[in-house]
């Protein structure tokens, strides 16, 4: 049947419309720096060898599995896509389907308590509602083409604009060819198919590193030694600084507070007694999930994803904690942000474990911030450091005033102010909200900056307090905010220790500058050289007080 009329135009419509739909699918940006007008004008190469293999195998048994195949295909990649620019945006990485599929639920929970039940909700009823919408329109639009040939008129136009189809990617692949890494790599232009070569490459090499992984972690120089730490005469505390990153002291807007803040209470701590050197350390991670720093940093091994986190907590290797145990230390760890079963705690080599629940705040949360630092390290003094045990601590302390959505930002206060927390009701109830500080980058800025200040003015307080007989501190970061916050994307954060001078010096390699504000010259040591050098920092007990 040959069409006439307004039916002949319709068809090339629906041809043409096909054509925009599977052209707009194949070029969706994985990257928020490829979100631009211009991305329209990418060719993908992938769009005439499927608009061709549609037009051979039509609507047979042949062509319905292959329409099959590249809808599920398609719909898949969108959703792969999709993954990839919110963990770009997020951490500064691509999505790792081997590892990062139990970071669905964090993410889930992180957006519930920084933008409500309601908006969260919705933004997950509008992911199903676009992934099914991409599959229907896959599905669609490849039945236009496998149809084409029955009707001349539009096989007319249709064969012959596939085949013409061939020749920018013909040029676009021998532009590309000399850039190849593997024979098999697609060029630059190939997006959605690069993306599925690189899936397959990131699983195979992320098993390949997961067998490494486990390798290292059972070689471990530490198994047989004494028990370390015997140079520490005092407790030891470590304190995460959630979001502190080397923006704070690189990029101009965010170093003109923090940078201030650090020399006011360098100079306060010399004139204390107290000795203070910073340095910076490279993180396993960027823009959030801090347990890999705190894993990192404890067990002495590179932890950049939940496959390597898990496999090192199954692995029996022993972390700072156990040994600090061994040398007669009084373990324990501060985890305000935990609000879950946390079972892997117990394999980290904590004596004691004080979550949420257990930290005795009775004010209001700050949406997904549980309760602000000052009361934290309140909670520390109140329930580990009252004397009511004579063993030294050694305590892992994760702060979470820095977190996102840095609304709102409390004020330090004196300390006998603090009480159980329901002093900050006024201030966990005032100011505008996340939903309306999040509809503005400049504003998310400045809320960072603010609480990034709030986290280190109550470290440093602390501090202060206890200048007349200080315990040995570690202050550092756990990772640098997400790169659209933090205007940097290195994976770099601070590192100060401060106490005596007797075992502030002994950190002089990993912290080569006296104060707090590291010179900018310095380079940043690894996360993971951090458990060796402080077990070697500190020596080991003498052979007549092994076992004691």
């Amino acid at each position: 049947m040959t069409l006439t009329g307004p039916g002949r135009f319709g068809r090339l419509a629906q041809l043409a419309t096909a054509t925009v739909v599977l052209h707009l699918i194949l070029i969706q940006p994985n990257h928020p720096d490829a979100v631009s007008w211009r991305a329209l004008l990418l060719f993908p190469l992938e769009l005439p060898p499927i608009l061709l293999g549609l037009l051979a195998l039509g609507t047979s048994g042949p062509g319905r599995a292959f329409r099959i195949f590249l809808t599920v295909s398609l719909t898949v990649l969108f959703v792969l896509k999709g993954a990839d620019f919110i963990s770009f945006s997020a951490l500064s990485r691509g999505f790792n389907p081997v590892t990062d599929l139990s970071l669905v639920d964090a993410f889930i929970r992180l957006l519930t308590g920084s933008l409500g039940l309601a908006l969260t909700v919705l933004m997950a009823v509008l992911a199903a509602v676009a992934m099914a919408l991409v599959m229907l329109l896959c599905w669609w639009s490849t039945g236009i083409w496998a149809r084409a040939w029955q009707n001349r008129t539009v096989a007319r136009i249709a064969v012959p604009a596939a085949i013409l189809a061939l020749v920018p990617a013909i040029a676009e692949i021998g532009n590309a060819m000399s850039a190849w890494d593997l024979p098999f790599r697609p060029p630059g232009a190939a997006f959605t198919a690069r993306v599925a070569v690189e899936r397959v490459q990131l699983i195979r090499s992320t098993v390949a590193e997961l067998r490494e992984f486990r390798a290292a972690a059972a070689d471990d120089p530490f198994n047989d030694a004494l028990p370390q730490f015997g140079g520490i005469d005092r407790d030891v505390l470590i304190l995460f600084v959630e979001s502190y990153g080397r923006t704070s002291f690189d990029t101009p807007f965010y170093a003109a507070l923090h940078r201030g803040t650090l020399d006011r209470y360098g100079a306060a701590f010399s004139d204390l007694g107290l000795s203070a050197r910073s340095g910076f350390l490279t993180s396993p991670t960027s823009g959030g999930q801090s347990w890999l720093t705190h894993a990192t940093f404890a067990n002495g091994l590179w932890v950049n994803n939940q496959v390597s986190y898990a496999a090192v907590l199954s692995s029996g290797r022993k972390t700072l904690y156990h040994h600090a145990a061994d040398a007669g230390f009084r373990t324990a760890t501060v985890m305000p942000q935990i609000t879950l079963d946390w079972p892997e705690a117990d394999r980290m080599g904590f004596e004691e474990i004080l979550v949420a629940a257990d930290l005795g705040y009775r004010g209001l949360p700050m949406n997904w911030v549980t309760m602000p630092d000052q009361f934290t390290l309140s909670a520390l003094d109140r329930l580990l450091r009252n004397g009511a045990d004579e063993r030294r601590l050694f305590a892992q302390v994760v702060l979470v005033s820095s977190h996102a959505p840095w609304v709102p930002v409390p004020t330090v206060l004196p300390w006998e102010d603090v009480g159980d927390g329901s002093v900050y009701n006024t201030v966990a109830t005032s100011g505008d909200t996340p939903e309306a500080v999040w509809r503005d980058h400049d504003r998310v800025r400045h809320q960072y900056r603010l609480a990034v200040d709030y986290a280190l003015q109550s470290v440093f307080e602390y501090v202060r307090l206890h200048a007349d007989d200080p315990p040995l501190i570690l202050v550092l970061g756990d990772h640098q905010a997400a790169e659209f916050i933090a205007l940097d994307g290195r994976a770099e954060v601070p590192f100060h220790v401060i106490g005596p001078a007797h075992l502030v010096d002994p950190l002089g390699d990993v912290a080569p500058t006296q104060g707090l504000v590291p010179g900018d010259d310095v380079s940043a040591i690894p996360m993971d050289s951090m458990r060796d050098i402080l077990l070697n920092a500190y020596g080991s007990l003498p052979d007549d007080e092994v076992g004691n």
